[in-house]
């Protein structure tokens, strides 16, 4: 080749550069390397694996929905349990009795499997964590619900990270959900539940030590907890909160619950009233979020009736512990109070249900709540704080 021609052919290439190149489907393919930058570090083959599995290590993954999924498994067993089972004594329906015991007894394996659904389990790693749950709240004592929490969340992981991975699918992925989560259990339950024995007790102590302040943190805490997207069913369950101390945490809620109800009546009417009053004060998060001051007349409001409730009225919760972050949803809250009197007369703890005790449940779970909160409310309306539309809900 002479020189000449090779000078043309590097002239060519040359100017080549920066031209579409066009490919055999006859796209261009643009050589655009100031566009592009540099290359993108892959997620790596650990985070490949967890995205493929559905494995979301997050703060909402394991406190918020799964957490909150284990109170309706909790509730949908030993707390429907324990109501079907307390009108069942009351009126004498002993077949009543009987289907309250059985729902109670499968306590720790609806948590397991509330779990598991919440963390998006596959169908095996799903059923093989009732036998988890079982262990983990037997073995956790008082404390079986924490325990179930944790156990539950490692084991339906470990599940999920196996599952499919195998040819015999169906047997490796029970086996090790079942072992891991199982042997989990007898390692950490007892432990768990002990530690969340003992908060609660030092809670349940302190309430009944200084009546007043303990009764105002407890009830503004747990009311709070109860309008955040947590889950204070399972937080009071957890640490088994009951006596004075659940009797706060039953003003807090309904504080939250009944509050918001009647001081968003003028924007969401009856439909609002009950959505928030019965069901669920967590509505109104959203609103929260554009304006934080529409969540002090109900915070106030708890913060007086949670004394109250301790000092004046000495308003116990002695039903289940799940029913003291329960408020007014379904009346729950109430129906676990008058579940404790009723054990507590049965067993000569309590004399008798008595006019003053109604009268306690009555002003702290519902008059008080909604006339606090609508004056409170309606001084802030006033300052400009609230404005109409602040409480607006989409029902």
């Amino acid at each position: 080749m002479s020189i000449s021609t090779t000078m043309r052919a590097l002239r060519g290439g040359v100017a080549a550069i920066g031209k579409p190149i066009r490919m055999a489907d006859g796209e261009t393919m643009e050589d655009e390397p100031d566009k592009q930058g540099p290359k993108r570090i892959g997620k790596g083959r650990v985070g490949s694996f967890l995205e493929r599995k559905n494995i979301e290590i997050s703060p909402k993954r394991y406190g918020v929905d799964a957490l909150s999924a284990m109170a309706q498994g909790l509730f949908a067993s030993l707390l429907i349990g324990t109501i079907l089972a307390t009108i069942g004594e009351q009126a004498g329906v002993e077949s009543l009795v009987t289907i309250g015991g059985f729902a109670k007894a499968a306590t720790g394996f609806a948590m397991a499997v509330s779990i598991g659904f919440a963390l998006q389990c596959p169908p095996l790693v799903l059923f093989s964590l009732a036998a988890v749950g079982g262990a983990a709240n037997d073995l956790g004592g008082a404390g079986g619900p924490l325990a179930v929490l944790i156990v539950c969340i490692f084991a339906a992981e470990a599940g999920k990270a196996v599952s499919g991975e195998t040819k015999i699918d169906i047997l490796v992925t029970p086996i090790a959900t079942i072992c891991i989560g199982v042997g989990l259990s007898l390692w950490w339950a007892p432990a768990i539940g002990a530690a969340a024995s003992a908060v609660g007790g030092a809670i349940m102590w302190a309430t009944d030590l200084q009546p007043f302040l303990m009764g105002l943190i407890v009830s503004v805490l747990v009311g709070v907890a109860l309008t955040l997207p947590i889950s204070s069913a399972a937080i009071c369950a957890a640490l088994g909160l009951t006596g004075l101390a659940g009797g706060a945490a039953v003003a807090g809620c309904c504080a939250q619950m009944v509050g918001f109800a009647v001081m968003s009546f003028r924007e969401n009417g009856i439909g609002g009233l009950v959505a928030q009053g019965i069901g669920t004060s967590m509505l109104q998060m959203g609103n929260i979020v554009k304006n934080p001051r529409i969540w002090i007349p109900p915070t106030v409001a708890a913060a007086i009736t949670g004394p109250l409730a301790t000092c004046v009225f000495g308003l116990q919760m002695n039903g289940p512990a799940v029913a003291s972050g329960m408020g007014t949803c379904g009346l729950v809250g109430q129906i676990g109070v008058y579940t404790g009197w009723v054990g507590d007369v049965a067993t000569g703890l309590k004399p008798a249900i008595t006019a003053f005790d109604w009268l306690g449940l009555l002003l702290v779970c519902f008059i008080l709540p909604a006339v606090l909160t609508w004056a409170i409310g309606l001084l802030l309306r006033r300052w400009g704080w609230i404005k109409q539309g602040d409480l607006k809900l989409d029902l």
